[in-house]
């Protein structure tokens, strides 16, 4: 028993060369790693290049698009006067003339309303003018002229059947203001 215990067990030879073996580049994992790349990139382009815009042929057709002459527009002389304003402290006296564009197709509808109302809405232009501001009526633009006689003749002349104003827009064609000092 004693030769047992006495017995060391067998070592491994220790030698230099026997130092852990340099592992070099996994190649084949690098390998496979690209080619599922690629073939994914591939895929990709095929996918997205699938889903773009179709090539089509478009061709005009040989008739002619016809203007409806219901929808042109037609100007209307709604007043031409002389209106006075004195928010200024002078008297100051403009020289106006407005005017309406109206569908070819609401024209004689509007004219006669115009024939029958004339005097109403003189009044009412005259109104505006009188309570106007002198910054409001020497705007460049008349904005604010424009947008007040806009909504008193949508009221005068109200709308169509199909629910659109018969006014398509006001045309201040002149104002000329200048004091009056008699």
């Amino acid at each position: 028993m004693s030769a047992k215990k006495d017995a060391k067990p067998a070592a491994a030879p220790a030698t230099a060369d026997a130092a852990p073996a340099k592992k070099g580049l996994p190649v084949k994992t690098i390998g496979v790693v690209g080619a599922i790349m690629a073939i994914e990139a591939v895929g990709v382009m095929l996918v997205f290049s699938s889903m773009g815009p179709k090539t089509t042929h478009a061709e005009t057709g040989h008739g002619q698009i016809k203007a409806d002459a219901g929808q042109q527009t037609q100007e209307l002389l709604i007043v031409e006067d002389r209106f006075q304003n004195l928010q200024s402290g002078k008297v100051w006296v403009w020289d106006s003339s407005v005017h309406v564009q109206v569908r070819q197709r609401n024209f004689e509808k509007v004219e006669g309303m115009l024939k029958q109302r004339n005097a109403e809405i003189k009044e009412g232009i005259s109104q505006i003018f009188s309570r106007a501001q002198h910054v409001q009526l020497k705007e460049p633009d008349r904005q604010t002229l424009n947008r007040q006689i806009t909504a008193f003749l949508q009221k005068v002349f109200g709308s169509d059947d199909q629910g659109a104003p018969y006014i398509e827009r006001v045309l201040i064609s002149k104002c000329r203001g200048f004091p009056a000092d008699f």
